[in-house]
């Protein structure tokens, strides 16, 4: 069984056939990304629209309970991290995402190779202090992976307290509630550099607006590194040149953009 969008704010519980390339993971949690909000509300995904049922979810783990005729390359029992990127996102020009029309999601009966990646590509270590912007799935996930690689401290900031508390709760050694204001970045940056007198080595933006990688260029010091986690650009077009300008006089080695597949 599965949760099919099949109109505007409108979900139904129905079943889902299973062909020979597919496997069949029973899921034990998937994460509700904003896109799939937006998606029940709006019927949209960024450029994409919803013309006939699909299943939401592309953050999610679990265990393979049954797999199709032609799958070789896993068995029931397997436990497996879903990463959301059908083929390879830099290089296929037919590149498919679960839950973009019309490929279907999980959202049946977290995506921490996306963290795992993003630390990797960010080369992540015991002698990186990390920020983190956005303390949803995506933050949480890339947190922990962060955590796993041996960082020091970790800062993570979010506009939701209870967010931030399941961070805390997680892995994180500080913690920070900001406001959706872009007035307010230079007074939050000050904030999160007064935390323990910790300096930011490496910024993850994984909530994906202008005022989250603004501040995240803002609070890492020069010579370090920012990371786009999970994002897609056109959120990003006001800050291009604040990126152009710190790269420029060479405030930063360099920026990674990771979508994390």
């Amino acid at each position: 069984m599965a949760a099919w969008l099949v109109g505007l704010d409108t979900l139904k519980i129905q079943r889902f056939t299973l062909g020979p390339h597919d496997v069949r993971v029973r899921m034990k949690a998937v994460g509700i990304c904003g896109s799939d909000v937006h998606c029940l509300k709006t019927l949209r995904y960024a450029l994409f629209m919803v013309k006939e049922p699909i299943v939401n979810g592309h953050e999610s783990a679990g265990i393979v309970e049954e797999v199709g005729s032609e799958v070789r390359t896993l068995v029931p029992v397997d436990r497996v991290a879903l990463g959301p990127g059908i083929r390879r996102h830099n290089l296929c020009p037919d590149m498919e995402f679960f839950a973009t029309p019309l490929v279907h999601g999980s959202l049946a009966n977290q995506p921490s190779s996306v963290g795992v990646h993003a630390c990797r590509r960010a080369n992540v270590g015991p002698e990186t202090n990390v920020l983190v912007m956005g303390a949803g799935p995506i933050g949480l996930v890339t947190m922990l992976a962060a955590c796993a690689s041996g960082v020091p401290r970790i800062v993570i900031v979010d506009v939701d307290d209870h967010r931030l508390s399941v961070a805390k709760y997680l892995a994180a050694d500080d913690i920070m509630k900001v406001s959706t204001d872009m007035k307010d970045v230079s007074k939050e940056v000050a904030l999160i550099q007064k935390l323990k007198a910790t300096e930011i080595d490496m910024s993850f933006d994984c909530a994906g607006f202008n005022k989250t990688m603004s501040t995240a260029l803002t609070a890492t010091r020069s010579d370090c590194k920012v990371c786009l986690v999970n994002v897609i650009g056109i959120w990003y077009k006001n800050t291009w040149p604040l990126c152009k300008n710190r790269i420029a006089a060479r405030n930063f080695h360099h920026a990674v953009k990771c979508l994390g597949w």
